[in-house]
């Protein structure tokens, strides 16, 4: 069987969202993980507890993937994947409800196994669901186990996790520009039709569809990669002016932020 080669305009498609990629990464970097991981570390040390752990509700198939960790006991349960509804954590994501227990042992919503992968084997669990805002449902679970000065978790200890979780949840919110990515080229591809275009009209097309991946004015981060990827087609003379018109728009800038 062989496979179907793909014609020249859509092998341009290809490369020119691909460019918009490279620079979107440049600009955005890889925050997800190191957020997450100052999150994770932030919260053991607050606790005193002797882990904690992020996992990230991830597709194909559905599980549930810790992301990161923290603590003494922590680093085992990087890169373990259990079902979305199975264990404490399981029970926390798909109820988007808080779960603090004592003693994990007695109650069968605990998965043992799964705890014993991990190499370590928790008294108590605090568990909240990472919920994205403005209703775009829950991404995942922040997990604390065994606090060291208490054998229980109180009120305040959850709403405190809560603060947490709200801003493990912001940071894989804006971090997605992979999935970004996904619906970038889809867009961009199913817009061809078939048909023989030239650099210029590729150019447009992948415009078009980058401009609809910004959620709103304010944000304009697609539109960004979008001028700065159309720049790379430019000749020298033309990068030169757009040099100086940058050396003028920060010298504006400068005396606007001091006053701000």
């Amino acid at each position: 069987m062989t496979t179907p080669t793909p014609d020249p305009a859509e092998l341009q498609v290809l490369r020119a969202a691909a460019r918009r990629a490279s620079i979107a990464r440049r600009l955005q970097g890889d925050p997800e993980t190191a957020l997450l991981q100052s999150i994770v570390d932030a919260t053991v040390t607050l606790f005193d507890a002797e882990a904690a752990s992020i996992a990230i509700f991830e597709r194909d198939p559905d599980r549930l993937e810790f992301r990161v960790a923290a603590g003494e006991q922590g680093a085992g349960a990087i890169g373990l994947s259990v079902a979305p509804s199975k264990g404490i954590a399981g029970f926390v994501f798909s109820t988007g409800q808080p779960l603090a227990l004592s003693d994990v042992t007695s109650d069968p919503r605990f998965d043992r196994k799964t705890a014993e992968r991990t190499g370590y084997v928790p008294r108590s669990i605090a568990a909240v669901p990472l919920v994205e805002q403005h209703g775009r449902g829950t991404v995942g679970v922040l997990q604390l186990l065994d606090k060291r000065s208490s054998p229980t978790f109180s009120l305040r200890d959850m709403e405190l996790l809560g603060v947490f979780a709200a801003q493990a949840a912001a940071a894989i919110h804006a971090t997605r520009i992979q999935r970004d990515l996904d619906e970038l080229l889809h867009q961009a591809l199913g817009r061809l039709a078939g048909d023989e275009l030239d650099a210029a009209a590729i150019e447009a097309i992948v415009s078009a569809a980058t401009d609809g991946l910004d959620p709103d004015e304010e944000s304009p981060f697609w539109t960004l990669v979008d001028r700065l990827a159309r720049l790379q087609s430019l000749g020298e003379r033309e990068l030169g002016l757009v040099g100086d018109l940058l050396e003028v728009l920060v010298r504006y800038a400068a005396p606007t932020r001091r006053r701000a």
